[in-house]
């Protein structure tokens, strides 16, 4: 339904004073447009070890430390070094079995059987053709290029079967666990580009979503989101503080300022511009906030339409006192 704001109106309304008047009559007015925009979030978050990168290194045998060579923490490791010469009775016992074997035997299923034996304690295979003189020790060696995060062994250490010995940290790729607030879930499924930030560098690092924990801290009200970043110069270290930008793809919306809408009972009404001068029809209209100051419209409107803005409460009052809405 339209109206007309006359001047017999005004008389009628409990705010016709001068100033209401003139505002009355030199209402503005806003275009619905299109606008390009991509939602965002910002959170922080706080590095941690990838555990699939984590490896224990745990001997199948007894034995005593020779040489000692990964002796401190945090020590830096490529993958095959040598953490530790040992000496293992065991191991000695099976190496000489498989010399023999070999020596001696003509038999390839016992061959093949010593050979198995030395394997399943896991002896590197240039060990197990070392020559013989060589066969009085056996070394750990790195599974993996990383860091040494934990340490057993002592100089002059003994140690069991079992027991681990190291924990090697590859550095390589690192998670970042980032606070959600349980209400941010449904924009973040559009969420495409991760840029992470540290207070102590300015350079910045992008991510990758790796989920979200299926469990919500209750104190908190939140969800544990997952992104998963590649850092091959090992700059970023567990227990980092890190800014999250979050940015969906960029997206085409109808939008209005948040000036030009009204909330009544719940609908959202929008004074479109009528065919005459001075003529206003309200509109109920579907919105969705996109920020502070602008709303997305969903329906009730098309691209082009005018629309009143900033003097929506003289609209408001005097389609009350019309009974319009």
């Amino acid at each position: 339904m339209k109206y007309i704001i006359l001047l017999s109106l005004l008389t009628t309304l409990t705010f016709a004073k001068e100033a209401t008047i003139q505002q009355l009559f030199n209402v503005q007015t806003i275009k619905v447009q299109e606008s390009s925009h991509a939602a965002s979030l910002k959170s922080f978050g706080f590095v941690k070890v990838d555990d699939s990168r984590v490896y224990d290194v745990a001997p199948r045998f007894n034995g005593f430390v020779e040489i000692l060579y990964a002796d401190k923490l945090y020590k830096k490791v490529n993958k095959g070094e040598a953490l530790a010469k040992v000496y293992s009775p065991e191991v000695l016992k099976a190496k000489d079995e498989y010399a023999n074997s070999v020596r001696y035997s003509k038999n390839k299923g016992m061959i093949h059987s010593s050979m198995t034996k030395l394997q399943l304690l896991n002896i590197p295979k240039n060990e197990i053709n070392a020559k013989l003189k060589n066969r009085d020790f056996t070394i750990i060696a790195s599974p993996a290029s990383g860091y040494v995060f934990k340490k057993s062994l002592n100089n002059n250490s003994a140690f069991n079967a079992k027991q681990i010995l190291f924990e090697i940290v590859n550095l390589d790729n690192v998670w970042l666990e980032v606070k959600i607030h349980q209400n941010q879930l449904p924009l973040l499924l559009s969420i495409d580009t991760f840029t992470l930030t540290s207070p102590s560098s300015s350079k910045s690092y992008t991510a990758k979503n790796s989920g979200i924990y299926p469990e919500l801290d209750a104190k908190e009200e939140s969800f544990t989101l997952r992104l998963e970043v590649n850092n091959p110069n090992a700059e970023l270290k567990p227990g980092m503080y890190m800014k999250v930008s979050m940015r969906q793809k960029e997206a085409t919306y109808l939008t209005l300022p948040t000036t030009a809408v009204i909330r009544k009972n719940g609908v959202f009404y929008a004074f479109a511009v009528g065919e005459y001068e001075g003529e206003y029809e309200p509109l109920q209209i579907e919105v969705e906030i996109l920020n502070p100051d602008t709303y997305i419209v969903k329906s009730g409107l098309s691209a082009g339409d005018e629309v009143v803005n900033n003097a929506l409460f003289m609209m408001d009052s005097d389609a009350q006192v019309n009974g319009l809405y």
